[in-house]
């Protein structure tokens, strides 16, 4: 695949503790420059960003990286993200209603974001690393009744990030109308093409500029 088709499948994402509002001029640039499909940056930063890149494509995150906030909370934050200028929610679901097997309340809390995101795009983060094959698949069926545009494996925060297995898993089990993006661990171009061949439709990387184009990336944004 051309390294501008792989790009365009990419959440150019930054969301480390420290990062700063020239990280994040950085990331948007880039984004721009090369054809993300979004950035995804944090909730803090989507007001400014939205003013500074008005027809970027911008994500956040809410309930992350742990998940286990109240649906009222992740609600709340939903709806704020939406109003500030966000396009695109990566949402984590309570991984304690799961160990529990509690799965109605993971159900009920996703349909609440989905109607608090309104119009927005919204990806359900399941955390593979924690879940074995069952819970997986019970989760893509949630998902799928749940309403979500995306299932994601993964925050980059837990013990381990995307596996190949778990695309050809979400495919088995999910509706047609939800997409899947693979995130977490993905750093070579070749990782890239073979989750993209896989199955997944988005990639949630944050080297993916300085991988796909290394030499225009020798040159400084700023």
């Amino acid at each position: 695949m051309e390294s501008k088709e792989i790009f365009s499948h990419i959440d150019h994402t930054l969301l480390k503790a420290d990062v700063s509002w020239r990280q994040i001029q950085k990331l948007a640039e880039e984004a721009r420059k090369y054809g993300a499909a979004s950035v995804c940056v944090p909730p803090s930063y989507v007001e400014r960003l939205r003013r500074e890149y008005p027809q970027l494509c911008i994500s956040t995150v809410v309930g992350f990286p742990l998940g286990y906030t109240t649906p009222a909370v992740k609600c709340f934050a939903a709806s704020e993200a939406v109003r500030d200028g966000a396009n695109e929610l990566d949402v984590v679901i309570n991984l304690g209603d799961v160990s529990n097997r509690a799965f109605h309340r993971v159900l009920a809390e996703l349909q609440v974001i989905r109607e608090a995101a309104g119009r927005a795009v919204v990806k359900a983060i399941i955390e593979t690393c924690f879940l074995d094959d069952r819970d997986k698949a019970e989760l893509c069926r949630i998902v799928s009744a749940a309403g979500m545009d995306y299932i994601k494996t993964s925050t980059g925060f837990g013990s381990a990030g995307a596996q190949l297995s778990d695309v050809a898993l979400f495919q088995k089990h999910l509706d047609s109308s939800v997409k899947i993006k693979a995130a977490g661990g993905i750093r070579s171009k070749e990782e890239m093409e073979a989750f993209l061949s896989a199955g997944a439709d988005r990639l949630g990387c944050s080297n993916a500029a300085a991988v796909l184009f290394p030499q225009e990336e020798q040159a400084a944004l700023f």
